[in-house]
């Protein structure tokens, strides 16, 4: 990662992080903020397990293991992100719109491209380490602002943490699984296309709010990254 490219992270990825701690310490936005992660946690459970499915229909146990793993996880965080919610606001609340920072970070690739069944695996491997690499440290943030002076906050602000170190193992098996598969010097190259495709995505959106741009989410349900 050059100097330019490293010093872009570092400002959207700051950026990002204190939104994310700021929604979800304001007692206002954090509803919005905990639908949001529900639906991105829960949505994302059938697509690791079929992808667990193929790894292991494909021979690679290690791998098949592993996301079989993730996709619990995932269903875990969805019910501490739907207590949490439930717990705010009630019984219902109204289901977010899809995030459109998928549809710039995937660009270039179809909805048939990104299914579990086809999905190249340098591509996923390589575009979800990043975001579950950036995860851990945007969630353990999160958890860091809330306060603890009730029990709701208290429980969240536990439950987030428990969220954050699991982000920060499945990163570690996804750079492991590259490295199972390709080079040290493929795993840099893909590792900074990712990085690169999502300083882009972030600029890109960004540059949408200033100039007023409304750009729909083009990722159908089932599809990688349909979800947060």
């Amino acid at each position: 990662m050059n100097i330019v490219t490293y010093l872009l992270h570092l400002i959207c990825s700051g950026v990002s992080a204190y939104l994310a701690a700021y929604l979800i310490r304001d007692p206002l936005s954090r509803p919005q903020a905990l639908a949001e992660a529900e639906l991105a946690e829960s949505g994302s459970v059938p697509y690791f397990q079929a992808l667990s499915d193929r790894a292991a229909a494909e021979g690679d146990s290690w791998l098949s293991e592993r996301l079989a793993s993730h996709a619990a996880d995932e269903e875990r965080h969805g019910k501490i992100f739907a207590h949490a919610l439930k717990q705010h606001i009630g019984e219902k609340w109204e289901v977010p719109k899809r995030n459109v920072f998928y549809t710039l970070y995937l660009k270039e690739y179809s909805p048939a491209n990104l299914q579990p069944q086809t999905i190249d695996w340098s591509v996923f491997l390589g575009s979800m380490y990043i975001l579950e690499l950036d995860a851990s440290k945007e969630i353990a943030r999160m958890a860091n602002v809330l306060p603890e002076s009730d029990r709701l906050t208290a429980n969240l602000k536990k439950g987030l943490s428990s969220i954050a170190q699991d982000e920060v193992r499945h990163a570690a098996y996804l750079y492991e699984a590259m490295q199972r598969r390709m080079g040290q010097d493929a795993v840099e190259r893909t590792v900074n296309e990712w990085r690169n495709r999502q300083i882009q995505a972030y600029i890109t959106m960004a540059m949408d709010v200033i100039q007023g741009v409304e750009r729909p989410s083009m990722v159908q349900d089932g599809a990688l990254y349909s979800w947060v």
